[in-house]
């Protein structure tokens, strides 16, 4: 029977056969018949078995006599283990592809063989998506690592490893560097390009456009390079799969001492489902037609997408006004109780910091972070010159990466200098794991092919629009401390 059977009607063959076996197992009232059953499906197993292992052996064999007989295509190589990049762009429109060796699947991103709505899909398109980002064009370790931090914390929702799925594979990749060299065009796609570009785009938000590869989304960049907006860096970071990211917070839990044989008191903590909506942010990449005709374009765009992202979000982290755009820490601590005035009027004083510290509660000050800019940074360092109750020491020393015991980091959107007559939230002192950052994966590119000049004429230039999505916001204002002298 086994020899009669395709690779993939052996694989699932193989599934049936556990499946069988773990139902039988289940049953506590097994017959005499279910008995005898578990031998013969072992054989069958072992013999189907054997037989799927063959088809991959001729088929390793195969591919290797053929690479040995074709000789090296330089324009076929891709060093995905990295280098000096992040990202290694190379000549994509003649990648041969993934291996087909290694890793637990002959070919991760088919998902042909899952069964959907069963018992351990999630669990087999998560294994599948962690083997693609081993084998995925076009990506440093350090990209590979980012990548595969997102499909773990997604869990079991399988809209991550999908997505990673949908837009890592070599077919993908190729077609995404073929639409960017022919302007939006997808007539030179081969079939099989033209299946994963329909794929990739009916796992996103996007009317149109083209969906940027996993390992060039400028999220992915961003989180492999590191980001000079230092709000990301402190705050808590989440993977939304949807409009909206859901969470629990709790202001924390209240003891009580109760006496010995009387009932305990009601200690719950009141739980907040807070809910953070998810924004979109775009970028324009403008460019003459001289210059759309660079090899190294696709690439380029991704970084420059990703670098005018964390430039919008550093100020949007801060000072964003939750309308059409993420909320500030600043905007959502203002009017609360959180913020501490200063103790003379239009006056920064070295007392300020110090109330500032006292004022936050210890569970949260023991995690706690400073986030300012460096103008007042630079106004605190010379409080006191001489060292007697200097923030940071001695002026000669510079400034040192703490401030009174805590960590600070700078914020370019914060206040720099104290207006009178008005509020300046100059310094916000908390424990910014309970600022969440909702990053959507999925950056969309549309190729706008002709640009025009304020008298209606074309100006010789093209250029591509993308959009990403994110959101941010305080799920726990208690947490933080905000300083405003007025």
């Amino acid at each position: 029977m086994a020899v009669e059977l395709t690779h993939k009607q052996a694989l699932n063959r193989e599934k049936d056969i556990q499946d069988e076996l773990e139902r039988l197992k289940a049953k506590t009232d097994k017959t005499a018949e279910d008995h005898a059953a578990v031998p013969k499906l072992l054989a069958e197993f072992r013999d189907v078995h054997a037989h799927r292992l063959d088809l991959e052996h001729d088929a390793a064999l195969a591919e290797i006599r053929s690479a040995a007989t074709s000789g090296t295509d330089s324009e076929t190589r891709d060093d995905t283990r990295g280098g000096g990049s992040d990202v290694d762009i190379v000549d994509t429109t003649r990648h041969r592809g993934a291996p087909s060796l290694g890793g637990k699947y002959r070919n991760p991103w088919d998902t042909s063989e899952v069964r959907y709505g069963q018992a351990g899909t999630a669990d087999e398109l998560r294994h599948r998506a962690e083997d693609a980002i081993e084998r995925m064009p076009h990506a440093s370790q350090k990209v590979r690592e980012a990548s595969a931090g997102f499909v773990e914390r997604a869990g079991d929702d399988t809209r991550m490893a999908e997505l990673v799925l949908g837009t890592s594979s070599p077919e993908y990749a190729k077609a995404f560097f073929k639409v960017v060299r022919a302007q939006g065009q997808m007539a030179g796609l081969e079939a099989s390009e033209q299946r994963a570009l329909s794929r990739a785009m009916s796992l996103t938000d996007a009317n149109g456009g083209f969906a940027v590869p996993f390992q060039l989304d400028p999220t992915v960049i961003l989180t492999a390079d590191g980001s000079f907006n230092q709000v990301r860096q402190i705050a808590r970071v989440v993977t939304a799969t949807g409009d909206v990211w859901h969470g629990i917070s709790s202001a924390g839990v209240t003891g009580s001492w109760d006496g010995e044989g009387t009932e305990v008191s009601d200690d719950s903590p009141t739980l907040a489902q807070p809910a953070i909506p998810i924004h979109k942010g775009d970028v324009f990449v403008a460019q003459s037609f001289e210059v759309e005709a660079d090899a190294g374009l696709a690439g380029e765009i991704a970084r420059m997408i990703a670098f005018e992202k964390d430039s919008m979000e550093s100020v949007a982290f801060v000072t964003g006004s939750g309308s059409g755009r993420p909320t500030g820490i600043v905007t959502a601590l203002a009017g609360t109780s959180s913020v501490i005035a200063s103790t003379t009027t239009d006056t920064f004083a070295v007392g300020d910091v110090y109330k500032l510290d006292t004022a936050l509660p210890a569970r949260y000050a023991a995690n706690g972070s400073y986030l300012g800019h460096r103008g007042i940074y630079n106004a605190m360092r010379q409080f006191d010159t001489n060292g007697g109750s200097a923030l940071w020491g001695q002026l000669a020393e510079g400034r040192k990466s703490e401030l009174l015991g805590r960590p600070d980091y700078i914020a370019e959107a914060m206040k720099s200098t104290v207006t009178a007559a008005q509020d300046n939230h100059v310094l916000v002192f908390g424990d910014f794991s309970n600022y969440v950052i909702a990053d959507r994966i999925g950056t969309t590119l549309s190729y706008i092919p002709h640009l025009f000049g304020a008298n209606g004429r074309p100006t010789g230039q093209s250029g591509w629009f993308a959009y990403f999505r994110v959101g941010a916001d305080s799920v726990n204002d208690g947490a933080f401390r905000m300083l405003n002298v007025t």
